[in-house]
């Protein structure tokens, strides 16, 4: 009975033992019908645009395009060997944004810049982003085309940078401005405050973008309001307190919410999306804070 009884617990800690290995939690966010996705077009913007609603030659204000109306496919799926590839023609502003709001989480993809600019970047670096902790409408912000968030920039030179998008504001470990010139990141820098109607940008701590024509990979870590910025694999900037200032005048916490990409006149790839939640910051970059 004994070796019967001793039996029976083999055997089934043989059939339980490849449920207990670690699933891969990588969810792939990237399908070739976005249906994780939705989008929000603005305007097709002109040099002279100075953060007002663009008018007509009559004088009248000009509607955005809206949510959903992608009729002029600014954003597309192109269906590569190695999988789907988003093509972000970058043509008017706006953004493509998921459908879901996501809070402590690590999300990785790659990037690689296409050949078209536009006005008014036709003479500028090329610009788009990921915008997280995204929540509210559409186009509340300078140019009326993304939600409050945070962003991780990505831009020629500039990827990892952050803005401040509306009246959101978080802490940058950063070496203090001077004059004109900007706050730029460093891990071992106190954190400082960036706000609306003060510091507002960062640059990141040092370039690690992948040579033109290369594909870059981009994470971003987010863990109960603290970030960091990941670029080919270098920490780019540490960034806690994520939150937004309210009518009043009041902080208030913004740790969820959905994630944007960027239209920003400038055609941009982007391949092998993923998300995967976290209950801890990983070990390896806890220490950051």
């Amino acid at each position: 009975m004994k070796n019967f009884v001793l039996l029976i617990i083999s055997l089934a800690a043989t059939c339980l033992l490849p449920s207990m290995h670690k699933p891969d939690e990588w969810v792939p966010l990237l399908d070739k019908d976005l249906t994780q996705w939705e989008t929000y077009i603005s305007y097709a913007h002109k040099l002279d645009y100075n953060g007002n609603i663009p008018k007509d030659k009559s004088g009248n204000p000009v509607q955005p395009v809206g949510y959903n109306k992608d009729e002029t496919h600014v954003f597309s799926v192109l269906n590569e060997p190695g999988g789907p590839v988003l093509r972000i023609s970058g043509e008017k502003y706006g953004c493509l944004f998921t459908r879901q709001s996501y809070e402590n989480y690590h999300l990785t993809l790659q990037v690689k810049w296409g050949n078209q600019k536009y006005e008014p970047r036709k003479n500028k670096l090329r610009d788009s982003g990921i915008l997280y902790h995204s929540i509210g409408e559409a186009g509340v912000e300078y140019w009326r085309s993304w939600m409050l968030s945070q962003e991780f920039q990505i831009m020629e030179g500039h990827m990892g940078d952050f803005w401040c998008q509306a009246n959101s504001a978080i802490d940058i470990r950063s070496f203090q401005s001077e004059g004109v010139m900007n706050r730029v990141a460093d891990e071992k820098q106190p954190f400082g405050t960036f706000k609306k109607g003060s510091d507002s940008y960062c640059l990141r701590s040092a370039n690690y973008e992948s040579p033109a024509g290369e594909w870059t990979t981009l994470e971003l870590i987010c863990f109960e309001g603290k970030s960091l910025h990941i670029v080919n694999g270098h920490v780019v900037m540490v960034l806690k307190d994520s939150r937004y200032t309210n009518s009043d005048g009041q902080d208030v916490p913004m740790r969820k919410g959905k994630i944007q990409l960027q239209s920003e006149a400038a055609e941009v790839f982007y391949r092998n999306i993923r998300i995967k939640p976290l209950t801890v910051m990983p070990k390896a970059y806890a220490g950051l804070f």
